[in-house]
């Protein structure tokens, strides 16, 4: 089975516009049929204070090769905000050991083709990152200003993940 395949299999709970369980749905079915679920956002900082930025691999479901300035993913069914934080950076940097994300914001994400909740964090790794080669195609830590400078083009060329880039600028009016 491809990791595409396990990924669209992985089950996710959907919530009401409340952001409270309803149901649950593999993910496949969930991004197909549009329905609301959860989601975390990881704003990652090493010890200099430079931002961890990366390519999504060609593989992913949603927003395939798009740069990211944010780590994360998907809440599965009975996981909290809290948990599914910690474990997607931890996964998505290659790390153990981790300090427990701090939980920064939360609101709802829509587009016309996407839809879902997204607890936004914030965590200093001072640990070693090894990527995970099956979600990072590319990946550096960049200082704000290089990172400010990159985004423009980014962003007009439609090579952003939409959603990284909203966390990005919430984060950055805290």
């Amino acid at each position: 089975m491809t990791e595409r395949a396990r990924a669209a299999d992985e089950l996710l709970d959907i919530v009401d516009e409340r952001d409270r369980v309803v149901g649950q749905r593999p993910r496949g079915e969930v991004y197909a049929e549009r329905l609301r679920h959860r989601s975390t956002s990881i704003r990652v900082r090493d010890a200099h204070g430079r931002l961890f930025v990366h390519r999504r691999t060609p593989t992913k479901l949603i927003f395939p090769g798009m740069y990211d300035v944010v780590v994360g993913g998907v809440v599965g069914a009975g996981e909290d905000y809290d948990t599914a934080a910690l474990r997607e950076a931890e996964e998505e940097l290659g790390v153990e050991g981790l300090p427990m994300p701090e939980r920064r914001t939360t609101f709802l994400f829509e587009t016309p083709e996407h839809s879902w909740f997204l607890a936004v964090y914030e965590v200093v790794c001072t640990l070693p990152v090894r990527p995970q080669a099956e979600e990072v195609a590319w990946w550096d830590f960049l200082a704000e200003e290089e990172l400010e400078r990159r985004l423009a083009g980014w962003e007009r060329d439609g090579l952003v993940v939409p959603d990284g880039l909203e966390c990005h600028r919430r984060l950055s009016a805290l």
